[in-house]
């Protein structure tokens, strides 16, 4: 959002500050949903020594000096997810936090360098909570809309319902809806098979460079079909507009963190939830196997020194943690600036945050 004026400015405030104490008010109201719920609100520090091991996420480097003269590498984290899963494993079965994460080369309508995101996670020994966590998520987008007072909500052209009840698909279920494709072919006994998914691609005019991976060619597909499944009879209210979709079960190559599902080992319980065509939220059924973990998260950074020739360390206190998380652990991250701009009709994510950075 461009202005010659800058957020401080009388008039300007003034324009933002209605969007500015809602998110205020749908804060608090969250924040008492949770604790009803007995979850425990937890601060993550965000000094790191591994701000996240996504691929495409590039983060914010520092350096810690000691008094002693010496001197290490450190991040401001991406995500509270590694702090939260040690506090898992220490012992805590139910948290949650609002936690300012910063995000590198990231800025436009949607995306801030600096942003709040609201992480929680459920844990008890005995227990499966990814369909929990599902639940969750609509239920604190209802939340929002309770707390405007309004749950017809919309998102450029789109328009969504945020108090119809979800519709929930699999990402193979996703692409045969809407393409010719069923991407579980293009890989056979688990191993990703590039070549065949190329093919399929091409098919559907989604070409792929020669030095394309699957995965490469796999998030072009998604944008894809995520830009287009509104058109979807399954997602669309009687009134015509669109509800939230829980979309689950991604490829389990592409998801280190989350445990293979037993009924398809080629899947895994991993799920995201969109509401408008926006991405809100990413949920995990989160694994506990440290082994798989690690090498996921090589995988990851092996990609990411292979398209932008660096990488981030693992952090071994945090693998040495997950070992230690009950299985059936599940958590979820929603980026709250997003969920308080579709409640209040906000066109840019400057509007709602109170002192964002000048572009």
């Amino acid at each position: 959002m461009m202005s010659d004026r800058p957020w401080w400015h009388a008039q300007r405030h003034a324009d933002r500050r209605p969007g500015l104490l809602a998110r205020g008010r749908i804060k608090a109201a969250i924040r008492r949903w949770f604790e009803a719920q007995g979850f425990v609100e937890i601060e993550a520090g965000a000094l790191v020594v591994s701000p996240g091991n996504e691929t495409h996420l590039k983060a914010f480097p520092t350096r810690l000096d000691a008094p002693d003269a010496s001197s290490r590498a450190m991040y401001l984290h991406t995500s509270p997810e590694f702090a939260a899963k040690k506090l898992i494993a220490a012992g805590e079965t139910k948290i949650f936090t609002f936690a300012p994460v910063y995000r590198n080369n990231e800025r436009g309508p949607l995306h801030a360098p600096e942003f709040t995101m609201l992480e929680w996670y459920r844990a008890e020994p005995g227990s499966d909570y990814y369909e929990a966590i599902q639940a969750d998520c609509k239920r604190l987008i209802e939340i929002a809309a309770e707390t405007v007072g309004n749950a017809d909500w919309q998102w450029k052209n789109r328009k969504f319902d945020a108090a119809a009840a979800n519709a929930t698909l699999t990402v193979p279920q996703l692409i045969s809806e809407l393409f010719p494709i069923d991407i579980l072919d293009t890989i056979p006994g688990g191993t990703p098979d590039r070549d065949a998914l190329a093919r399929a691609a091409a098919r559907i005019d989604i070409s792929a460079a020669d030095d394309e991976t699957w995965g490469d060619i796999f998030s072009k597909l998604m944008v894809e079909a995520e830009r287009r499944y509104g058109e979807l009879p399954a997602i669309v209210t009687r009134a015509g507009q669109e509800r939230t979709l829980i979309l689950s079960s991604y490829p389990a190559h592409m998801s280190p963190h989350a445990r293979p599902l037993p009924a398809d080992t080629r899947l895994a319980g991993r799920f995201e939830a969109f509401a408008a065509g926006i991405e809100l939220a990413n949920g995990f059924s989160e694994s506990n196997d440290a082994e798989m973990v690690r090498t996921g998260l090589a995988a990851e950074m092996d990609e990411k020194q292979r398209l932008y020739a660096e990488r981030y360390p693992l952090d071994e206190d945090f693998l040495n943690a997950v070992a230690r998380m009950p299985v059936g652990t599940a958590g979820c991250a929603l980026g709250f600036d997003r969920l308080v701009m579709l409640a209040t009709g906000a066109t840019h994510i400057d509007q709602v945050l109170w002192t964002p950075l000048e572009q």
